[in-house]
C-alpha cells in the first residue's frame, strides 16, 4: 500500500535527486542552529568530553589479556588493543595496538567503522573482524592474526552483507550471509547457516540449517567450553520467538521450551527466562522467572526445574551472566539495581547480594571469565555520578580499577524518582535530574519499546549539554520498555501500542502539574523507536510540548515493513498489509496523521544516509511533507553514521549540539546567539 504517497522518491537512498534534497535542508539547518558562536562552544565542550583521555577503557577478557577499543581526537576511527591486568591497574598501561582503523582506512582508501571482532576460544589466537562502511548495519568479514596483529591473507573473508559469523575451531566456522537468491529472509538478514572450512570455497561450505523465508534470522553457535563442547543452530521466527536446537551428528535435537522464551546453556546448566506464563508438569511459572535445569536430563525428557528468580509487581530481572561456578543477577526494583550471586550446590542453590551498588545507580557486570574462573567487571554510575569500574572474584575483594573523572559541575544538582498515573490508571516512574539552579527549559526522553530498559546513567553529553547550562532533564520509564519485566513490554505491544503513548504524555502532564516545567518549555527527543514515540507526541499530542526532537526515527507505519529491516519488528508493531492491524497503526502512524491547519510545536528530525536499519525515508517523507503543510520544522541527514546517526565522535559532537541548540533555542525563546527571537 503506497496511499498515492508523493515523496516515494525520497526513499531512494542514495539517488542524487533526494541526496539533493537532503543537502538542501542540511543547510538551511545549519545556517540557522550551527552558524552562532553558542553552538561551537558547545560542540567543542561535548567533542572534547567525547575524546577526553582519561575516559575509562573499558575492557573484556581474552585469555590472558583484556582488550579494549579506543576512540579520540588523534584516532577518530579508532584502534583495537589489549593490555595485561597488571598493566591496566597502572595510571597510563602499556598498550599493544593490534589494528589502527584509521590507518586501515587511509591504506583503503574506505570509511572504515569498527563493528567488533569474534575471537577464537580458548586460544584466543584468531578473529572474525567485521567493519562497517560508514557504520552500516552490513559488514565486510576478515580473519585476523592477534598474534602478527595482521590480516590472514588467505584466511576467512566476507563481502559486504548482513553477515553472522562464529568460530567452530581454527579451521572450521559457521556463516550466514547472502548466498544468492533465497538465501535472506524478507528482514534482510541470514536464513541459511553453513559451516565453512578453511581453504575452501565459500560456495563448497555445508549448509546445517535453514529458516523460512519470513523469520528475522538463524544462527549457529559452537559452544567451545572445554569438557562441555556443544553445537547449536536456530532461527528467530519474528523478534520474540525462536527455536533453538543442540546439533548432534546426524539429526538436531530441539530445546522444547515455549518459543517466546530465552535459553542459554553453561556447562551442565540449562537457563529458561520465561516471556509468558508457562505450565509444565503440572507447575506454572510467572512471566519473567528465570528457571534452571540439568541440560542432558532436560533433553532427555525430565523436568525437574528449580526457579532462580521470580518476579513480582515491583521488581524484574535485568540480566545475568556466569563466572566459572557462579551465576550473577541482575534485578531491578522500580527501576534501581540490585545485583545478587546464585552458586548451585548439592542442597540447593544458594543466594547473596553482591554488595557496592549504590543508590539511585545503574551497575551493570561488564565482562566474566566463565571459562576459567570467578572474576568479574562491575560498572556503575548515576545520573550525577561518572561511572566506577571495578574488579573483583566472587567471595573476594573489590578492587576499583577506574574512576571517571567528572565532566561537568554536579554540585548541587538533585534526583527525583516520581511516578506519573497513565490514562488507564497504571503508575509510570520517571526520574528528574535538576541542576542547582534551575531556570532553563525541561528535556523529557523516553523509549517504550522491544523490552528495553532505560536506566539511570551518567552521560558527559546531557551534562554539558543540558545539565550544567541550567536544563532539566528527565527520563520516563515508560510501557513497552523491561523496566517491570517482560509483561511491561508485552502489555504495550501492537494494537495496544497506546499504551505507550499515554504513559508518555501522563508524564508530561505531571511534570506540569508539580510544577517542574510548563509545556512552553519542555521539550522532548527520542531515537529510534523512541524517534517514533516522539512523531506520535507530535501529531498526538502537540498540546503537551514546546519542541520536539525526532532522531533516526520509523515514522511512516504504512510502509515500514518493506523498507530495510522493518519487516523484522512486525511482532513488535503489526503488520500493516492485514486491514485489522493497519486499523490501528494509521491511528498513530505519525507520517499519516500530519496535517495542514494543525498547530504543532517546532520540530527537528536527525537521520543517517547510512542507516541500513531504519531507512532514512522515514524522516525524509515526514519533513517534506511538513514543509509543503507550511509546519516549523527542519532537518539533518549525517551522509555516513549508521542507525547511531554518527561515525566518529567529530560527527557525534555535531549531532548532538544540533539537538541541544535547537532545543535551548526553541523553549527558551531566543536565537543562536542567546538573543530574544522576533
Amino acid at each position: 500500500m503506497t496511499d498515492d504517497d508523493p515523496y516515494l522518491w525520497l526513499e531512494d537512498v542514495t539517488g542524487e535527486t533526494a541526496l539533493d534534497w537532503v543537502r538542501a535542508r542540511n543547510a538551511e539547518t545549519v545556517t540557522e542552529l550551527a552558524a552562532g558562536e553558542r553552538f561551537t562552544a558547545l560542540r567543542d565542550e561535548i567533542r572534547e568530553a567525547l575524546d577526553a583521555d582519561d575516559r575509562i577503557p573499558y575492557i573484556r577478557r581474552r585469555g590472558e589479556y583484556f582488550y579494549n577499543f579506543w576512540q579520540d581526537a588523534a584516532h577518530p576511527r579508532g584502534l583495537w588493543r589489549r593490555t595485561t591486568l597488571d598493566d591496566y591497574r597502572t595510571g597510563e598501561p602499556e598498550w599493544e595496538i593490534l589494528l589502527d582503523v584509521d590507518a586501515l582506512s587511509a591504506a583503503e582508501g574506505e570509511n572504515w567503522v569498527w563493528e567488533g571482532a569474534t575471537v577464537l576460544r580458548p586460544g584466543y589466537v584468531r578473529g572474525l573482524v567485521e567493519l562497517s562502511r560508514g557504520g552500516a548495519d552490513a559488514t565486510v568479514v576478515r580473519e585476523f592474526d592477534l598474534e602478527r596483529r595482521s590480516f590472514v591473507d588467505d584466511g576467512f573473508r566476507l563481502p559486504e552483507a548482513k553477515s553472522r559469523v562464529g568460530w567452530i575451531d581454527v579451521d572450521r566456522i559457521y556463516v550466514g550471509t547472502d548466498f544468492g537468491e533465497g538465501s535472506l529472509t524478507s528482514s534482510g538478514y541470514p536464513r541459511v547457516i553453513k559451516e565453512w572450512r578453511r581453504g575452501t570455497p565459500l560456495s563448497e561450505a555445508t549448509t546445517v540449517y535453514e529458516g523460512k523465508p519470513d523469520d528475522v534470522s538463524v544462527f549457529g553457535h559452537h559452544d567451545s567450553t572445554p569438557g562441555y563442547e556443544r553445537d547449536f543452530v536456530g532461527r528467530a521466527i519474528d523478534f520474540y520467538r525462536s527455536e533453538k536446537f543442540l546439533r548432534t551428528p546426524g539429526r538436531l535435537v530441539r530445546i522444547d521450551v515455549p518459543e517466546d522464551a530465552r535459553t542459554s546453556v553453561h556447562r551442565d546448566w540449562l537457563l529458561i527466562r520465561i516471556r509468558s506464563p508457562w505450565i509444565v508438569a503440572g507447575q506454572e511459572y510467572r512471566a519473567g522467572t528465570l528457571l534452571a535445569a540439568n541440560f542432558d536430563a532436560y533433553l532427555g525428557g525430565e523436568r525437574d526445574l528449580t526457579v532462580l528468580f521470580e518476579p513480582d509487581p515491583r521488581t524484574s530481572l535485568e540480566s545475568y551472566t556466569w563466572t566459572r561456578d557462579h551465576l550473577l543477577l541482575t534485578t531491578l526494583s522500580d527501576v534501581r539495581t540490585e545485583l545478587y550471586v546464585l552458586t548451585p550446590a548439592a542442597d540447593g542453590w544458594q543466594r547473596e547480594p553482591l554488595a557496592g551498588v549504590p543508590p539511585m545507580s545503574t551497575a551493570q557486570i561488564v565482562d566474566t571469565d566463565p571459562d576459567n574462573s570467578n572474576e568479574y567487571l562491575l560498572d556503575t554510575d548515576g545520573f550525577t555520578e561518572p561511572a566506577t569500574l571495578t574488579y573483583g572474584h566472587v567471595g573476594g575483594e573489590v578492587e576499583a580499577l577506574k574512576q571517571a573523572p567528572s565532566r561537568f559541575d554536579a554540585e548541587g544538582m538533585t534526583v527525583d524518582q516520581y511516578f506519573a498515573v497513565s490514562k488507564d490508571g497504571t503508575k509510570i516512574p520517571y526520574f528528574v535530574v535538576r541542576p542547582r539552579d534551575p531556570h532553563g527549559p525541561t528535556l523529557l526522553t523516553g523509549y517504550g519499546g522491544f523490552e528495553i530498559s532505560r536506566l539511570p546513567n551518567y552521560s558527559a553529553v546531557t551534562g554539558r549539554g543540558w545539565l550544567a547550562r541550567g536544563g532539566t532533564y528527565v527520563l520516563a520509564n515508560i510501557r513497552g520498555g523491561g523496566e517491570y519485566g517482560p509483561e511491561w513490554h508485552t502489555q504495550a505491544i501492537k494494537e495496544n501500542r497506546h499504551l505507550v503513548h499515554e504513559d508518555f504524555a501522563a508524564v508530561a502532564t505531571d511534570l506540569v502539574e508539580r510544577g517542574i516545567t510548563t509545556p512552553e518549555k519542555l521539550g522532548i527527543q527520542g531515537g529510534s523507536n523512541g524517534g517514533l514515540l516522539t512523531g506520535v507526541m507530535l501529531t498526538r499530542y502537540p498540546e503537551l510540548f514546546g519542541a520536539v526532537v525526532s532522531q533516526v526515527p520509523l515514522l511512516d507505519m504504512r510502509r515500514y515493513h518493506v523498507l530495510l529491516a522493518g519487516a523484522s519488528w512486525m511482532a513488535e508493531y503489526g503488520d500493516p498489509d492485514d486491514p485489522a492491524e493497519w486499523a490501528y497503526l494509521g491511528r498513530y502512524s505519525p507520517y499519516q496523521n500530519v496535517h495542514s491547519g494543525h498547530e504543532y510545536p517546532p520540530a527537528l528530525f536527525l537521520t543517517s544516509t547510512r542507516d541500513d536499519r531504519v531507512h532514512p525515508g522515514h524522516a525524509r517523507k515526514m519533513v517534506a511533507r511538513m514543509l509543503e503543510q507550511g509546519h516549523d520544522v527542519r532537518y539533518h541527514e549525517n551522509i555516513e553514521g549508521g542507525h547511531g546517526a554518527a561515525a566518529d565522535n567529530e560527527q557525534l559532537a555535531f549531532k548532538w549540539a544540533l539537538m541541544f541548540e535547537f532545543l535551548w533555542t526553541t523553549l527558551t525563546n531566543t536565537g543562536t546567539g542567546g538573543t530574544p527571537r522576533t
